[in-house]
């Protein structure tokens, strides 16, 4: 069977990539601006080459020619969210938008088969969904079918409740039809997903202390026989005595009222809820606490969240590896989008 060839762009540690690697696509480049985030992509797609480059000022045919040998069948990647997101000021002028018209340009230089372009789901309503209805526009004028969709994480088997938002493109075949949920009702939850990674560090290369005790954990490990990134972080004894006041799946609402104000955000002093999927991975806002220990998950325990396995391993700082994972798309509903995309590409 032929394997697609991908260009992977605003590709950060490499989640999207590894789902359509998983599904048989071949990942031939990776294009970011952020080096910790390609020395992690590098390390776990050996076969594929990155160029650490700004795409407002890359060269397309430069690339066609250096990196790809003309060739490419898919164009995926997720554009800084951060003009976008609540989190943010979500404002339209925000330059960092201008950098989804940089994919669009990708598409128009390359004319893949396909494209999958990913944001955040408030990227469906910015401006009025003024945004959103520009560049659709831009790519039905190349003569691509377009589909779009938010899609939640935990219905395809991702421990963790993220919604995204997907556009999918089809060079005048069909429209994409978005994969159905597989774990609408039978969620994978915060327990089964890290029950099995310790309370304290594991220097990197260590042994599974203990055994795996559901489906999930035996998946991450599937091609692993040693835990790595899981260093823990030293709290204070106030912060972790704090902690210790709020029970499996409660919040600061759950503390005295003399500590209820401690921290000025709504998402201060929550733990996960073993019982269920787990928040929205941050980038390291470090609020959310693990469902029994006294600390912050560590960089493995949120990339279990993620879905990445555990021989997935990421470079860099702590500080830059937790970034890494919350900025990735989870691994597993890419592949579910990827699985899905093959059944609508030439045989």
């Amino acid at each position: 069977m032929k394997k697609f060839k991908v260009l992977d762009l605003f590709s950060g540690c490499g989640g999207l990539s590894l789902g359509f690697q998983d599904a048989g696509f071949e990942i031939s480049l990776a294009i970011d601006n952020w080096a910790d985030a390609l020395q992690t992509f590098h390390s776990n797609h050996p076969n594929a080459k990155t160029l650490c480059e700004d795409l407002t000022k890359v060269d397309f045919p430069l690339i066609k020619n250096q990196y790809l040998n003309g060739e490419v069948d898919i164009v995926i990647g997720g554009p800084p969210c951060q003009g976008f997101s609540i989190s943010g000021k979500r404002d339209p002028r925000d330059p960092r938008n201008k950098l989804s018209f940089s994919f669009i340009d990708a598409v128009k230089f390359f004319k893949p088969k396909a494209f999958v372009m990913e944001n955040v789901p408030n990227f469906a309503s910015m401006d009025g969904g003024k945004i959103k209805d520009k560049i659709i526009l831009e790519f039905e004028s190349m003569g691509y079918l377009i589909n779009f969709q938010k899609m939640l994480a935990s219905d395809y088997g991702v421990p963790q409740n993220r919604r995204r938002f997907f556009i999918v493109g089809l060079l005048e075949r069909s429209k994409y039809d978005f994969p159905k949920g597989s774990t609408i009702n039978e969620k994978v939850t915060t327990f089964e997903a890290i029950s099995d990674l310790p309370e304290n560090s594991l220097n990197d290369g260590s042994q599974y202390p203990l055994e795996a005790s559901s489906d999930y954990q035996r998946l991450m490990r599937r091609n692993s026989n040693e835990v790595h990134n899981h260093m823990i972080t030293d709290h204070t004894e106030k912060t972790k005595s704090i902690i210790a006041l709020v029970p499996d799946g409660g919040n600061y609402k759950d503390l005295p009222q003399s500590l209820k104000n401690t921290r000025r955000v709504n998402i201060a002093w929550t733990r996960y809820d073993s019982r269920k999927p787990s928040f929205t991975i941050d980038t390291g806002h470090r609020h959310h606490f693990h469902y029994s220990f006294n600390r912050v998950p560590t960089v493995r325990e949120s990339a279990r969240l993620q879905s990445f396995p555990d021989d997935f391993i990421f470079k860099g700082s702590k500080t830059s590896q937790y970034k890494q994972v919350g900025n990735a798309v989870p691994p597993i509903l890419s592949k579910a989008i990827a699985t899905q995309l093959l059944k609508h590409l030439p045989k």
